[in-house]
């Protein structure tokens, strides 16, 4: 069953979105659950995934696997996450069809960046949340993203703040656990929107394309994100003009590397009352 194609400005980006047909992000499944040399038949909730399918102007370019929710938000943003395109302008339509377990995410980009695409050969099988998806060449994987602005200020308190309200807007990781969340935070005003999956790179690509969706400006603030920050988070966020990333575990070293590198303020470790500032901690102010 498929939507049809529509121009990406005419998508508007509820939150949430519809989930496609014939599939759910959580799912309901028997167990037997053992409990102090007891064992009783009971239901759980578990978090779906499903293979996704990117295809631009019906040419497969890459399998995920991902939560089956929010699915053109994640097919925008990855395409701009990727640099499969250089401005949210040259996506002119996403469409969203189920076959049975798998789902299909069929795009309509400017003909000179399907050409491109098409030279780098590149018809994969991504594991669930995969970062560099397979890229053919270092060129292809470690991309050297445009200069980012430097005009975000954030405070620590707010940061804190921000922290502690995220948990509340995180309903699949609430009722079925395994979910990571990437967050929408504005200086001033807080977590604006959330976005989850069982993959962390999805969960920040879904992001990326609500707020573009949205036309929501990306450098008027950053991302929080419920897992570690490897160089692939980083090279997303830098991509679209993100200016900081948050992560409540730790960063590698090549995304530490990278952050210094593209100009991006990196934060770890950010739990309650501490975090540890990795990168460009200009732009934190007491």
């Amino acid at each position: 069953m498929a939507t049809p194609s529509t121009p990406l400005e005419s998508l508007p980006s509820p939150d949430p979105v519809p989930v496609p047909p014939g599939a759910a992000p959580v799912v309901s499944v028997g167990v037997e659950r053992w409990q102090r040399g007891i064992t009783e038949q009971a239901d759980d909730l578990v978090a779906d995934e499903r293979p996704v399918a990117f295809r631009y102007h019906g040419v497969s370019h890459v399998v995920m696997l991902a939560t089956p929710a929010d699915l053109e938000d994640l097919a925008v943003g990855f395409t701009l996450s990727e640099a499969i395109v250089a401005s949210p302008a040259e996506i002119r339509g996403v469409a969203v069809r189920a076959e049975g377990e798998a789902l299909e995410v069929d795009l309509d980009i400017a003909p000179e960046r399907f050409s491109a695409l098409l030279q780098r050969h590149r018809n994969l099988t991504g594991r669930t949340g995969c970062g560099m998806c397979g890229a053919e060449t270092l060129a292809d994987a470690i991309r050297e993203p445009p200069a980012l602005a430097s005009g975000l200020r954030l405070s620590s308190a707010e940061l804190q703040a921000a922290l502690q309200a995220l948990p509340a807007r995180q309903p699949l990781n609430a009722r079925a656990g395994s979910v990571h969340a990437a967050a929408w935070v504005v200086p001033g005003t807080g977590v604006e929107l959330v976005r989850e999956d069982v993959g962390r790179h999805n969960a920040l690509d879904k992001l990326i394309g609500a707020l573009v969706r949205r036309g929501e400006a990306l450098a008027r603030g950053y991302v929080i994100v419920t897992s570690r920050a490897s160089y692939e988070i980083v090279q997303k966020a830098a991509t679209v003009g993100i200016q900081a990333v948050v992560a409540v575990s730790a960063p590698t070293a090549f995304a530490i590397r990278s952050a210094e590198a593209f100009g991006l303020t990196l934060v770890g470790f950010a739990r309650p009352d501490r975090h540890v500032i990795y990168a460009h901690g200009e732009r934190i102010v007491p």
